[in-house]
């Protein structure tokens, strides 16, 4: 992880229930911290202060609150958002132990060849396939890394593939062995990938145009009962 020390002061909030919504119009993020099963602590601090403490940590990095007299070391659990105007709304805050391991989960992103943005398949006009951005691992707070990377580098023809077991994992780091199989990026090319995703919408297109048709088809079929029994 970085040698960064992040550092949130937080208030003792009494506000609780709808009446949140009062502390949020005067620019105040309500949050939460839990503190290993005794009573949870009601908190809050201006917005701006909580928006750059989570852009900073994540749910990765070690934040030291101070909450009135008591200080935490402490991981953000959950953050919750406003989604029309993308507003943070609610943060909880899980303090830790900075001797025992916990879980986090941790980004992951590509280490490209120096002087490059890109993977070599990419220079070729192939397709990297995203399919994990990020993992959940095991560690001391203070071990607990800011980013996973990969080799971009691996990454070269139409069919390779990088997947957990190749991430770059530092000492004191644990991941699920269920997880070491799992794709983190796969190279295919634009054919492939418009292929599969004309097969993806096959089906759904097909069930629309089908469900489309239904009430013309069955009025035609009413109109020629009619005639019949008219006849």
């Amino acid at each position: 992880m970085s040698d960064d020390t992040l550092s949130l002061e937080l208030n003792l909030r009494e506000v609780t229930g709808k009446k949140v919504k009062i502390l949020r119009a005067n620019g105040t993020v309500p949050a939460v911290i839990h503190d290993h099963g005794k009573t949870s602590i009601n908190v809050e601090a201006p917005y701006l202060a909580m928006y750059r403490t989570y852009m900073h940590a994540g749910k990765h990095h070690p934040v030291q609150l101070t909450a009135g007299d008591k200080k935490f070391t402490a991981l953000i659990k959950s953050v919750t958002f406003e989604p029309k105007k993308n507003m943070l709304t609610h943060v909880v805050f899980n303090a830790v132990n900075r001797n025992q391991k916990v879980e986090a989960e941790v980004p992951i992103h590509p280490r490209y060849a120096e002087g490059e943005d890109s993977t070599p398949a990419e220079r070729k006009s192939l397709v990297v396939l995203e399919q994990l951005a990020a993992i959940e691992v095991r560690a001391i707070p203070d071990k607990i890394p800011d980013v996973l990377y990969y080799d971009a580098e691996k990454l070269v023809d139409d069919g390779d593939s990088v997947a957990v077991k190749d991430l770059e994992i530092p000492d004191g780091v644990e991941i699920d062995e269920e997880m070491l199989d799992h794709p983190v990026a796969t190279v295919t090319t634009t054919a492939a990938l418009d292929a599969a995703n004309a097969a993806q919408a096959g089906p759904e297109e097909e069930a629309t145009t089908e469900a489309e048709a239904t009430p013309e088809d069955t009025g035609a079929t009413a109109e020629a009962t009619t005639e019949t029994e008219q006849k």
